[in-house]
């Protein structure tokens, strides 16, 4: 028998596919554009979803869901896998004030669950230890203080506050529903959550060659534990803790990998509080006033920000043939700085600020961030940040889904999110009783957040929930 390919037809198909390869390797690449997201808490990643919601309506050419590289870090890591797993920015955006059906439902408590397991920990060792520093002052009489012999009490603090299993038990419900994948190996896409490792203090890639068998929640608890606050995640027997101790964006894995144009999002800015009293956030003008948690919040943004300034210069000198644009709030923002997002009301809030805030930064910087974007072939449309636009009218979030808080379990005492019920064990009678509770809970916050800060602030978060155009804040 003859070859098959032979002959003219045989020829002609031959020659079709010579062509179609060759326009294909005579085509442009297609734009090699990344998302490197940083840590920040619950309302970080709160922010940056409102953020990543504002860029998803103005650019033509960027497909959140489909980007060469994601890279993120704490909280960043969580948001990024989210992407990764196909998850919209319409759905992140109705997941933080609504419970939609077939998903599970946002709980910020899950991030304070008490780490019992560290309490007991602490509590069985310290009998021995005590026994221990006994002993060696007693040997050692001439040389120790009986103080000194029980400072080794000291090893039985905890090592942490809160538990973080619950985090990822949460991240694996998340990303088992539907055809979504807690595997790297499944995604299709290039997801890299980074972390660090505790005793050498070398970053730890997970989704990279040779990390990508870890599962993406196992990966997301990790780089969240900051420690002190949550226990360190033992993985292939290393201690690995949050990757905001050694850099804040992690950008350079996106540079690394041949991005051409990396957008980050860094929610960790350290607050100016000049105009703070004036504007009715502050009763005075320190933040010592406020405490020992705002001082350290307050040292924390400001090392995380410092070392960013640093490193984005790097990247200019580094790698002077990418583009790298970022987003992150003004550092007199104190609707990020002093709101906390586990009231239904606050969270909405930073959610909607966050979209206005990076909807007039766009605006405002338009010609130089759309030259940038151009090269990448992405189009930010003027046009579109110059219209007036409700941020829950664009993902589709009724009225009455914008007001009421979604039905949900009660949160005291704090259970396991493993042991929460169904959405269909909550759709019962019942369901409508625990909506006009938590209704009732979010209005008595209001009430209380007006009395306890001085009304220019009270007026400021009610504008922020009415109205329906872009804002001032």
């Amino acid at each position: 028998m003859g070859d098959p390919g032979a002959g003219p037809a045989g020829a002609a198909t031959t020659e079709k596919r010579t062509e179609r390869r060759a326009a294909e390797e005579a085509a442009p690449p297609p734009p090699r554009v990344a998302l490197a997201l940083a840590g920040g808490a619950p309302e970080g990643a709160i922010y940056e979803i409102g953020a990543l919601r504002a860029l998803d309506e103005c650019c033509d050419g960027l497909d959140l869901n489909r980007l060469f590289l994601y890279v993120g870090v704490s909280a960043g890591g969580f948001i990024n896998a989210c992407l990764a797993n196909d998850l919209t920015t319409a759905q992140m955006c109705r997941a933080i004030v609504s419970h939609e059906p077939g998903e599970h439902p946002f709980v910020p408590e899950t991030f304070l669950t008490p780490s019992v397991r560290e309490m007991r920990r602490s509590l069985r060792a310290l009998p021995r230890l005590l026994g221990e520093a006994l002993r060696e002052y007693a040997r050692k009489r001439a040389d120790l203080t009986l103080l000194e012999s029980l400072t080794r009490l000291g090893r039985a603090l905890p090592v942490a506050v809160f538990d973080n299993e619950p985090i990822r038990a949460y991240v694996e419900k998340i990303f088992r529903l539907k055809s979504r994948t807690d595997d790297f190996r499944q995604l299709g896409k290039r997801l890299v959550i980074v972390a660090a490792d505790l005793d050498s203090g070398q970053a730890v890639c997970f989704g990279e060659p040779g990390m990508d068998h870890v599962p993406i929640s196992r990966a997301v608890q990790a780089t969240t534990a900051l420690p002190g606050l949550y226990p360190p995640v033992e993985i292939d027997g290393r201690h690995v803790v949050d990757g905001i101790l050694l850099k804040t964006l992690h950008a350079s894995v996106a540079l690394e990998a041949g991005a051409g144009l990396v957008i980050c999002i860094n929610p960790i800015v350290s607050v100016d509080t000049v105009h703070a009293v004036e504007r009715g956030y502050m009763q005075g003008g320190n933040l010592v006033e406020l405490g020992l948690p705002t001082v350290l919040s307050q040292t924390l943004r400001t090392i995380v920000h410092s070392r960013l300034e640093v490193g984005m210069a790097a990247y200019a000198a580094k790698y002077g043939k990418s583009d790298v644009i970022l987003l992150e709030p003004e550092r007199d923002d104190y609707l990020m700085a002093f709101t906390n997002i586990f009231g239904f009301s606050e969270r909405r809030a930073v959610c909607e600020h966050a979209y206005h805030s990076t909807r007039r930064y766009l605006l405002a910087h338009h010609d130089a961030i759309s030259e940038v974007f151009a090269r990448h072939g992405v189009i930010l449309r003027r046009d579109v940040l110059l219209e007036e636009r409700d941020l829950w009218e664009q993902v589709g979030l009724s009225r009455a889904a914008r007001r009421l808080p979604a039905p949900a379990p009660p949160s005291r005492p704090l259970p396991s999110p493993t042991s929460r019920p169904s959405p269909s064990a909550a759709a019962g009678p019942s369901a409508s009783v625990v909506q006009r509770l938590d209704d009732t809970l979010s209005r008595l916050e209001q009430l209380v957040a007006q009395q306890a800060r001085p009304a220019a602030a009270a007026e400021h978060l009610e504008r922020l929930e009415h109205a329906p155009a872009v804002e001032t804040a």
